[in-house]
């Protein structure tokens, strides 16, 4: 993902060559690292380009406000990270419905299956998304606490109880006598 995000004829008409070469430069510097952080927080890579390129098209549309700001690429995240939010919560309340449709019989998959993506899932959203932005986005607790509107010491605690959920979901247990049945 290099080039920027394919939009309406509409939606560029007012931007002028000189801002969108701007844009174009801003959004290949962060297209990547967005999608990233938005695909560990809605585990679907396809899902999270649509997002990612949904916000950079917000932001293409409102460019000579937006480029102005600290951080324009903190409006972007924060936009598709809302984006995701919102269709997470779609999905939660159809996966609800079809509960009710039909009984469910499938496991899960065992701990020993779970990897980041899962156990980042199993968080609680404000932990997952403090982990997100602080070991994947490298922002600093202050950084976080200004874009969420909480004090740092909130965010240092969200990350505190983030690693150690993540850590207990993560854990492999090292079984000698198991190890020698298998050889």
């Amino acid at each position: 993902m290099t080039a920027s995000p394919m939009v309406q004829q509409s939606t560029v008409s007012h931007v002028s060559s000189a801002d969108r070469a701007d844009f174009d430069g801003f959004y290949a510097a962060n297209v990547d690292q967005i999608t990233a952080q938005i695909r560990a927080y809605v585990g679907d890579l396809a899902e999270a380009e649509d997002l990612v390129a949904e916000a950079f098209c917000r932001a293409l549309a409102r460019w000579s406000a937006i480029s102005a700001y600290d951080n324009p690429a903190t409006w972007v995240r924060r936009v598709a990270w809302n984006l995701a939010t919102s269709r997470l919560r779609r999905a939660a309340v159809l996966r609800r419905f079809l509960r009710w449709q039909r009984p469910a019989t499938a496991e899960g998959p065992g701990p020993e299956r779970l990897d980041l993506e899962q156990a980042l899932s199993e968080l609680n959203e404000r932990h997952r998304k403090a982990v997100i932005l602080r070991y994947m986005a490298g922002m600093t607790t202050a950084e976080i606490a200004e874009q969420e509107g909480v004090a740092e010491t909130t965010v240092r605690s969200w990350l505190t109880r983030g690693k150690a959920a993540l850590a207990q979901r993560l854990r492999i247990e090292d079984n000698p006598a198991e190890f020698e049945e298998h050889r």
